[in-house]
């Protein structure tokens, strides 16, 4: 079982074990190792103030392990995919970590195929760390924050690839609304943007290295939400701190999630004889109200784990050309590796645009059952099946939901917090039992 490496790579408080400088300079050589000789590599980082001395102190053990290392400053996680890919690099690191508060960061690695690197590899780089951190000469090996010399990359070229992906696409006469999260979307956005005409509303793009996903951002989509009714707006886009993932507002102010944007590219795909198996994977979390309309669209739905790499790892599987998570993050196989804010964006815009409808009236028939998602922060992630109180309430909810709703519990992979969904068709047994169940939890195992 992995002990570092959580569904979306290294995580913790920037200065904190493992986030601490000699974790992370032997992170880097310990990467080098596994990606043979003379390996090159890619680095990117959002905008937190960590984020520079994490990138310098991975670089020193990277160059220490034979790599040659290029920089690509503030740029979105996807795009460090992208041009790791393209340019046949050895691997891509991304420096951020996500929606999570300022204070924390994280290493996220990507493969030469612009994949993020399975969970087999990522076990192997864990142990040679441990090994090497145990290792007496480690001990004191301490990294200096002084960056190394790199080589700047041009994100131009992602740029390029984005607007390819949608020829055509047009925003005159729309005025949209943007919340960059004060992340590293700041650094794409709004070139991208210019680039297609309308009246574009940039927010939350003056990231001052801890503001990031502060009251803003996907986290908190009805900030953009407001802002669309305030401005008047045709929509509102607003993405996460490292853009691998966007939700969005339609113009009447409404917040519209992963589930309704995979409902909407999934019905455009299959309209153009694009999605495969007419099959859409989706995640655990999403609503069964998604599964409900796709059915009636004639689409089936499969789910995975959460995280966007199970999701991945599904599609692969099965041939399916589209997958996501409510949070968010939205695959398209063949227009990229991982999930891609800006990219989903872009997408959703062409949907509008060829259909002529406002997301409002596209996403209508979207009925969702009450959900409710409650967060407990806990002091270690111990087997919820091995507490007896925990797993006595969870089959007390499922008895008394039986397929009129269902039960999700489970550990985020990137924070300390046990996540308790509920989805019910009565929104008081969905309370009760979503209060019982986190009770209970918190009880054995809270902070």
């Amino acid at each position: 079982m992995k002990k570092l490496f959580g569904t979306d790579g290294i995580r913790g408080v920037a200065g904190q074990s493992p986030l601490d400088p000699t974790t992370i300079h032997v992170v880097g050589l310990a990467l080098a190792h596994h990606l043979g000789d003379s390996p090159r590599v890619l680095i990117g980082q959002d905008t937190r103030e960590s984020s520079e001395w994490i990138a310098a102190a991975l670089t020193a053990g990277l160059v220490a392990g034979g790599a040659t290392v290029e920089s690509a400053g503030v740029i979105p996680t996807p795009a460090v995919a992208f041009l790791a890919r393209a340019h046949q690099l050895s691997a891509g690191v991304v420096i951020s970590a996500s929606h999570n508060p300022w204070i924390d960061n994280g290493i996220k690695l990507f493969g030469p195929d612009g994949y993020k690197l399975p969970d087999a590899t990522e076990l192997a780089i864990e142990s040679e760390i441990f090994r090497r951190l145990a290792a007496p000469t480690h001990n004191s090996q301490l990294t200096t924050h002084n960056c190394l010399a790199v080589n700047e990359v041009d994100r131009a070229e992602y740029i390029r690839s984005l607007l390819g992906a949608v020829p055509g696409l047009s925003l005159d006469g729309q005025r949209i609304v943007i919340d960059c999260a004060n992340g590293a979307a700041c650094a794409i956005a709004p070139q991208l943007f210019a680039e297609l005409g309308g009246t574009v509303i940039l927010t939350h793009a003056s990231p001052n290295g801890r503001n990031i996903n502060e009251n803003c951002g996907a986290l908190y989509p009805g900030t953009v939400a407001a802002e669309v009714i305030q401005h008047h707006a045709a929509m509102g886009i607003t993405f996460d701190g490292d853009a691998d993932r966007a939700l969005f507002a339609d113009e009447n102010g409404k917040v519209v999630n992963g589930d309704a944007v995979l409902l909407l590219a999934a019905r455009d795909l299959a309209a153009r004889g694009l999605l495969t198996n007419s099959t859409v994977v989706a995640t655990t979390m999403s609503n069964m109200g998604l599964e409900a309309a796709l059915r009636r669209s004639g689409i089936k739905m499969l789910r995975a784990p959460v995280g966007d790499k199970y999701v991945l790892e599904e599609m692969l599987a099965t041939g399916a050309a589209l997958g996501g998570e409510q949070s968010g993050h939205i695959l398209f196989t063949g227009r990229s590796t991982t999930g891609d804010g800006l990219l989903t964006a872009l997408l959703l815009l062409d949907i509008l645009h060829r259909s002529g409808q406002t997301l409002a009236q596209l996403t209508a028939d979207l009925k969702t059952f009450p959900q409710i998602i409650v967060n407990v922060r806990v002091r270690e992630k111990r087997p919820l099946d091995q507490i007896p109180t925990v797993t006595a309430a969870i089959a007390a909810a499922e008895a008394a939901l039986a397929d009129s709703g269902r039960v999700v519990i489970r550990y985020s992979g990137t924070e300390a917090l046990a996540r308790v969904m509920i989805e019910a068709e009565s929104e008081a047994q969905m309370h009760l039992h979503a209060n019982a169940i986190a009770d209970a939890i918190r009880t054995e195992i809270g902070v």
